[in-house]
């Protein structure tokens, strides 16, 4: 499931507690994600592709 980066608006793959396809740990400040169900909108390595 996608999880978005709410202060920025970029979408990721990944989800929630976890980590994002181009490594971002989502549970540092996990008050700035949500899961989502929208495109995935970062381009960096490991989320687009």
């Amino acid at each position: 499931m996608p999880v978005k980066h709410n202060p920025t608006g970029e979408v990721h793959k990944g989800q929630k507690g976890g980590t994002t396809g181009c490594g971002v740990n989502t549970s540092l400040h996990s008050d700035h994600w949500s899961n989502s169900s929208g495109a995935i909108t970062c381009d960096k390595n490991g989320c687009k592709n």
